[in-house]
């Protein structure tokens, strides 16, 4: 017994022993390339053998008063947020309250109809993968009455010219705030509690998408490269805008847009790398919290359109690393960058999220890719 401990712990040690070297290296090289960017703050995480073996943060949180970026920081993480909201409907599915076939029209109240294809039911599931045939044209920030008929003459503008569900793709994030009615409207919850007391509490994870329930001191700012001024913009403003007088108004079942289903989520690094592990191992953490059934994880993973690969808000990307396909999803918004990927089948995954970057050379490779072929080379392929 004692020889097998020793042994255990001899090779724990060594397994930590490689990891530090792996993130000296990862660190000296990615710092230099983040130096070439000016990025601002940047958080990593590596999740190798369902273990977070490395979490490390660059730069810092507010070029004004300097302070660095550490684990309590929390990012609007922008359109990673479409999967907490697909992984909520997803439990509703599972407990028989909504089936991805449904038509969209039944579950919001009004009609949602391709003019072009008015025989053509749009589903739920055609909501999350991207393939309803809506667009964002008409935009998707302020009502989700754009799209009703009942309320707007001009509601036919919402749609593209093929027929939904027939194989074309068009990525629209009018798409996730009409699912995050829906989610709100089939369980009875505000959107943003539902997924507090659903996904992210059971994890153990902090965050939200209602920003007067969090912490605003942990909160990054984002900037955006103003090319013109030669000069970051702090976009906290628009990233980080109160709810409160709107929630005071709040109607149920029609204004989850005010959360942004599509792009609201607010969490840090370390959080989201915990959340990762939940979708690489189809539904549960490795230290065994079920939030979701394995067959609804693995749904969440297959594609729907080709040549997207895109699932139910989560894709296949395999640009990369070469040779090799991880699921996941990106964000963007107010000068922020996001990723989250993983490997379901060897266990390992990579979070990034960058608060600001600007690129001198149009050809180099952004943050994310830069950041992700930097942690595959050092931490999984040595």
């Amino acid at each position: 017994m004692k020889k097998r401990l020793l042994a255990a712990g001899l090779m724990a040690a060594l397994l930590l022993s490689g990891c530090n070297n792996a993130g000296r290296e990862f660190e000296k090289d990615f710092e230099a390339y983040l130096a070439e960017i000016e990025a601002v703050g940047v958080s990593c995480a590596v999740v190798k053998d369902n273990k977070l073996v490395y979490h490390h943060h660059f730069g810092v949180k507010d070029l004004a008063t300097q302070e660095p970026v550490d684990d309590r920081t929390v990012f609007r993480i922008a359109s990673i947020s479409k999967s907490f909201t697909a992984t909520g409907l997803l439990q509703q599915v599972e407990q028989g309250r909504v089936s991805l076939t449904d038509d969209v029209s039944d579950l919001l109240g009004f009609t949602v109809r391709n003019p072009k294809f008015p025989d053509t039911v749009i589903t739920l599931e055609m909501l999350l993968s991207h393939t309803s045939s809506i667009n964002d044209s008409q935009g998707y920030w302020t009502t989700i009455d754009i799209i009703n008929p009942d309320l707007n003459p001009d509601a036919g503008n919402c749609y593209n010219d093929y027929a939904p569900g027939s194989g074309g793709y068009e990525y629209c994030n009018l798409n996730l705030n009409l699912a995050g009615t829906i989610l709100e409207r089939v369980s009875g919850e505000r959107f943003d509690n539902y997924v507090v007391n659903h996904v992210l509490r059971p994890l153990g994870l902090y965050g939200g998408y209602c920003v007067d329930s969090l912490d605003r001191s942990r909160f990054a700012h984002l900037y955006e490269w103003d090319e013109e001024a030669g000069a970051y913009t702090d976009t906290y403003e628009e990233a980080y805008a109160p709810r409160s007088e709107k929630v005071a108004a709040y109607v149920m079942g029609h204004d989850a847009l005010i959360f942004s289903p599509t792009g609201g989520m607010k969490i840090s690094a370390l959080d989201l790398a915990r959340y990762m592990t939940m979708h690489m191992n189809y539904g549960t953490t490795p230290d065994g919290v079920r939030i979701l059934s394995e067959a609804s994880a693995r749904t969440m993973q297959v594609p729907r359109s080709e040549p997207e690969h895109y699932g139910l808000n989560l894709w296949l990307a395999d640009d990369y690393v070469p040779g090799v396909t991880f699921v996941g999803h990106t964000g963007g918004a107010y000068g922020l960058r996001s990723a989250m990927f993983f490997h379901p089948e060897e266990k390992y995954g990579f979070v990034i999220i960058c608060s600001g970057a600007h690129y001198p050379d149009p050809e180099m490779p952004n943050v994310l890719h830069a950041g992700i072929e930097r942690m595959y080379r050092h931490f999984i392929a040595r």
